[in-house]
């Protein structure tokens, strides 16, 4: 009798009796089953060390994808895709916790116009516009790695501010034909809208994590801060890393973000509870019991302080003043080429004009830079309340004298694209530069930039408005945020270490902060129970394969051998022998009647 039971994926058992088989059928079907589950076994162990424990490296490439912990070696990737453009990232390799992550990565970023709120009208067209996408990643990732790569797609300001149900819409189309094209990791929940607070905590993340401000380190020499943990006010409080803040000023709106690291006080309740909305607490230590990198960051996102809507506020300002003052006076300022309207805000001499409602205001610039930042300062839309900064918004105190930012976009372009005084920022510097380019009349400015001058990118439209949008900058910066003329810890950057450091980078670190943990768990309890994985009934397919076909088998057996018991008792009726050669006693005969 060969019996074979088995405890997983569930408890089953199963006998084949030899007894009545003959003996030539007998053999074939024992040995077609040891055969077929050797053979199983294996694929099995082929499968288990062949695969199981490889990790991934790019032949000819630099680019190591592999990452470490205690000797064992696993591949995590992770992508993440904001619409328009595409970013992949390789996976993080985590030192020694607790030093949270180390990631060796490389960043491709592209451009695909229009972005997918564009197909707002049309939103079983998104999953077409993004499959160029995901086809370039599916092909650079191998193929083995796609079902464990986790995919995330997170849509920003363009889809903010469609309606709700538009949203859903788009996001539904994604949810539902990226599963059937693509094997990536990919669920309901890594398809969303994100706010312009997660974006500036991913930003924040995305630079703290280039610069190494995570790593720990015993460098007497290395900027440090003092830190109080939140909700560990009554421990001692830690020194650790000095992380930067980031200041982001793009065509329609200003970012800042950075870390508070002691608790903070309100000027009122009102104040406290805006508060709550601009502080985010996170983890980014090994797990989230190690409380040692939790951070509290504030960030504030300003609609309308971006470079190009700030001038169009600028503008609309102007053309509606003009137009009162006109009527008022009985003038004909800017109504014509003759008389135009004197703008400071523009390089001397250099005309631009406003239209508005089939009017047309002409201007002409008189390049003063003190007067176009006075003119700037109702703008910034300050209030009298104490720890406030644009609009009111409360922003809590920043530490001047230990603390360090790095300004993106405009707050590179102003200083480097026509100025060349990109990197350290020199407040008294730049605002001679600028004054100095403000009064230079348009025709040299013209003929610098045909003869090169300036930066390769740059163009006329930057050459006219170089003069308003550094004005912006600087009044932003020193009236907006309060930055004291005296700060010298701004770097103004469009690159770090040679990587334009997008948010979708710290995107990628924070959702898939424990991602690794579980891996190395996973790989932890392998090491203990060898054969785990080998006999997993979700993990291997050829194990489910084996299964079915020892089930088929004994399924088969016994119909066959019922079929020959039902003959024998239609032939020779209830026989004595049929009993026997079951091994049960025959049947008694009954007494006659009573």
């Amino acid at each position: 009798r060969l019996s074979i039971s088995c405890l997983l994926p569930a408890s089953w058992h199963f006998s084949l009796a030899p007894v009545g088989c003959p003996r030539p059928l007998r053999q074939a079907l024992l040995a077609g089953a040891v055969l077929a589950l050797l053979y199983c076994s294996l694929l099995l162990l082929r499968g288990t060390h062949g695969h199981g424990t490889s990790s991934w490296h790019r032949q000819g490439s630099q680019e190591s994808t592999t990452w470490g912990w205690g000797g064992r070696e696993a591949a995590l990737l992770g992508m993440v895709v904001m619409p328009g453009q595409a970013h992949r990232r390789a996976p993080p390799e985590l030192g020694k916790c607790p030093q949270t992550l180390e990631l060796l990565h490389f960043h491709s970023c592209f451009f695909f116009p229009p972005g997918i709120s564009e197909f707002a009208n049309n939103p079983d067209k998104v999953s077409d516009y993004i499959s160029p996408l995901l086809s370039f990643a599916a092909e650079h990732v191998p193929r083995a790695k796609h079902k464990e790569t986790p995919l995330y797609i997170l849509c920003t300001a363009g889809m903010r501010i469609l309606p709700e149900s538009q949203q859903k819409a788009i996001l539904e189309d994604l949810l539902t034909d990226i599963p059937v094209q693509f094997d990536f990791l990919f669920s309901d929940s890594h398809a969303e809208v994100i706010s312009g607070k997660q974006e500036g905590v991913y930003a924040w993340i995305g630079i703290n994590f280039v610069l190494g401000r995570f790593e720990h380190t015993d460098d007497e020499e290395e900027p440090r801060v003092e830190v109080h943990i939140p909700g560990t006010e009554h421990q001692e409080s830690i020194l650790r890393k000095r992380t930067v803040g980031i200041l982001d000023m793009g065509g329609v709106s200003t970012q800042i973000a950075y870390e508070v690291p002691k608790t903070v006080s309100f000027a009122s309740s009102q104040q406290e509870e805006v508060a709550k909305n601009l502080l985010a607490e996170f983890n980014l230590g090994c797990d989230a019991h190690h409380t040692e990198h939790v951070y509290r960051v504030y960030v504030a996102t300003f609609l309308g302080f971006g470079g190009n809507a700030a001038r169009q506020r600028y503008e609309d300002s102007l053309f509606a003043s003009t137009v009162l003052r006109n009527r008022l006076l009985g003038k004909q300022t800017g109504l014509s080429s003759d008389s135009p309207f004197l703008d400071p805000c523009l390089p001397l001499d250099a005309e631009d004009e406003i239209q508005q409602n089939g009017q047309v205001l002409h201007l002409r610039g008189t390049g003063d830079f003190q007067l176009c930042r006075e003119l700037l300062q109702p703008f910034m839309n300050k209030t009298n309340e104490t720890q406030t900064s644009l609009n009111g918004v409360y922003q809590p105190p920043v530490h001047f004298q230990n603390s360090e930012f790095y300004g993106f976009s405009e707050f590179y372009y102003c200083t480097e694209d026509v100025l060349r005084m990109g990197g350290d920022y020199n407040a008294a510097k730049f605002a001679k530069a600028a004054k100095d380019y403000c009064a230079t009349k348009w025709s040299v400015l013209r003929e610098r930039f045909d003869r090169g001058l300036y930066a390769s990118h740059a163009d006329l439209h930057r050459l006219k408005y170089q003069c308003f949008k550094s004005a912006w900058m600087y009044e932003v910066f020193h009236s907006g945020f309060s930055f004291p003329v005296s700060y010298n810890n701004l770097k103004t950057a469009l690159q770090v270490y040679d990587k334009e450091v997008q948010w979708t980078l710290g995107a990628i670190l924070y959702r898939t902060r424990f991602l690794p943990l579980r891996d190395i768990q996973q790989e932890n309890f392998r090491g203990s129970h060898s054969h785990w994985r080998s006999f997993s009934f979700v993990y291997n397919h050829y194990l489910f394969f084996a299964c079915f076909l020892v089930v088929l088998l004994s399924i088969l057996l016994y119909l066959l051998r019922l079929r020959r018991i039902h003959r024998r008792m239609l032939r020779n009726g209830s026989s004595p022998s049929l009993w026997i050669e079951e091994g049960l006693p025959p049947p008694q005969k009954m007494a006659g009647p009573l």
